[in-house]
């Protein structure tokens, strides 16, 4: 069996702050970044590369998949999963994903070609939107977390 590991980070748009510091009440303004992968909606994520932590990887992808470079990560958020998948060439794979959550500057993306299209949703929306149930239960996971932040 192979073994892979990925980061990932959920990223969060909050137009009432710029001070990731503060308590993020549960504001409706919040929105989360989604990126449409062609057949799911799901966050930016990609392969650890040799050498590289987890948050370092993380926010690498997101630069490459989603353009978004400027970004407050948020001290205390830190979810993992871990699945197992099936591949025609590689045969069963077991892989975990660590994901962190992180305060955007801006609502600009630019989506890399392994994408269809990106957006800042409404929590409610992502949630919808949201193809598998651990990106589900990350999301809540991250919500709850901000509006629980003091």
């Amino acid at each position: 069996m192979r073994i892979e590991r990925s980061a990932g980070v959920i990223v969060f748009l909050q137009p009432k702050t710029r001070t990731p510091a503060a308590s993020f009440p549960d504001d409706p303004k919040r929105r989360y970044l989604l990126l449409d992968y062609g057949r799911y909606w799901d966050y930016p994520k990609g392969h650890v590369e040799a050498g590289e932590d987890d948050l370092t990887a993380a926010l690498r992808e997101l630069k490459e998949e989603a353009g978004i470079a400027d970004v407050d990560p948020i001290d205390g958020f830190r979810e993992e999963m871990t699945y197992f998948f099936r591949d025609k060439k590689k045969g069963l794979i077991k892989k975990t994903v660590v994901f962190f959550l992180a305060a955007a500057q801006s609502d600009e993306i630019t989506v890399s070609h392994e994408h269809e299209a990106g957006e800042f949703v409404p929590y409610d929306d992502a949630l919808e939107r949201l193809t598998y149930p651990y990106a589900k239960k990350l999301l809540k996971a991250a919500q709850e977390f901000l509006t629980n932040r003091r």
